[in-house]
């Protein structure tokens, strides 16, 4: 069927308004468009994150489980009785050796001293009368005027004197004891905890306690190894002379104290039901850190350090020829370093080579990357961002 002339006219018309008014439109557009900038259109350098190569000494350890005890410790107790008049600390303050800490009522033992000074003065003066007495009848008794019984009695009187100022010191001695002890005194030097009793209580001696003092500086860990353990050590030992250990103590909150023993003893027989043996060792505590009762971990080490780098795990990288990780250079370009690699250390791994203490190694956005490629980073533990 054949269409009319008239017709053909209209499509082929309508046909050109419609290519005319597109070609307008494009030209509208380009003209009202802001130009695109030459690059626009680039991708844009991928957003990763790094994280610097840790420098970790790597080499054997043993853990072992101890608890902090004191070197001394002290129940501190009265030696007299009587009220107390002071307390002459601070709770949990640093005592030393011979500080006063409670002084109790010394009125009663003042005088028992002032009695006792009396009574040796007295036995002294008699002592020189019953001993001139004694002599003078020496005398007679040499020249036939005194019988040997006046003699004998001269004798067992001036003995008796004698004995009086022996008797009268050993009072006099103790009530100075008795005075001394109305101040109670530190016995050691360390931390005291509370006061049990206050001023004004009266105190006995007896077996009350009135405080105690806990040494801090220098401190015990003891902890228990095995029979095997401790005789690895002990052949060590041996074989190089020396102690050839280091410390790590593991504090609670996890902080690491690096000591080394100041001393070392073990118990002299093992535990037939565990077959364990006690290890007591005494460690420098200058900051107070170790604390009497509580529980660390006690790693012992080879003398020697190994070092090692170590990288996250999340850095590596493999393909059909190995290992790999993506380090970021000084400009913010990507590079790829082939690895050889070591043990694996919880989600950390050694690297024997490959890698340098000052490299920063991806961590996330490894997919991003290739080799040679500018990227935006984040320097983790750092806070650096470029």
């Amino acid at each position: 069927m054949k269409l009319p002339n008239i017709q053909k006219r209209t499509i082929i018309k309508n046909t050109l308004i419609c290519a005319f008014l597109v070609a307008c439109g494009w030209y509208l557009k380009a003209r009202l468009s802001p130009q695109m900038p030459m690059g626009m259109g680039a991708r844009p350098d991928p957003y990763v994150l790094i994280q610097s190569v840790e420098v970790m000494d790597i080499s054997p350890a043993k853990t072992f489980v101890g608890i902090v005890e004191a070197l001394e410790s002290v129940d501190i107790k009265p030696r007299v009785t009587g009220p107390i008049v002071k307390v002459s600390f601070e709770e949990g303050s640093l005592v030393n050796k011979n500080d006063v800490l409670f002084t109790i009522d010394q009125d009663q033992y003042k005088a028992n001293l002032s009695l006792a000074e009396a009574e040796l003065a007295k036995a002294q003066a008699a002592l020189k009368q019953i001993a001139r007495e004694y002599e003078r009848q020496k005398s007679l008794n040499q020249q036939k005027f005194a019988s040997e019984a006046a003699l004998e009695t001269a004798e067992s009187k001036y003995l008796q004197a004698q004995a009086d100022i022996k008797q009268a010191k050993a009072n006099l001695d103790l009530a100075k004891l008795n005075f001394e002890y109305t101040e109670v005194r530190a016995p050691i030097t360390g931390y005291i905890g509370k006061a049990l009793v206050t001023e004004g209580n009266i105190v006995t001696a007896t077996n009350q306690t009135l405080a105690r003092i806990v040494q801090m500086d220098p401190i015990r860990v003891s902890f228990s190894m095995t029979d095997k353990d401790f005789l690895a050590f002990k052949r060590a030992n041996i074989e190089n002379k020396t102690e050839k250990f280091r410390t790590e103590l593991i504090l609670p909150d996890g902080s690491i104290i690096y000591n080394h023993f100041i001393s070392r003893f073990n118990d002299n027989e093992i535990n037939s039901e565990t077959a364990t043996l006690a290890v007591y060792a005494e460690f420098g505590n200058e900051n107070q850190l170790l604390i009497p009762g509580s529980y660390v971990r006690v790693i012992i080490r080879p003398k020697e350090e190994v070092k090692a780098l170590l990288i996250p795990q999340i850095a590596l990288a493999q393909d059909e020829v190995g290992n790999y990780v993506y380090a970021v250079n000084q400009d913010g370009v990507a590079e790829q370093k082939r690895l050889v690699l070591g043990d694996t250390i919880g989600e950390k791994q050694v690297v024997k080579s490959g890698l340098a203490e000052t490299d920063n190694v991806i961590i996330q956005g490894l997919q991003k990357v290739t080799n040679g490629q500018k990227v935006k980073y984040t320097l983790i533990g750092k806070e650096e961002v470029k």
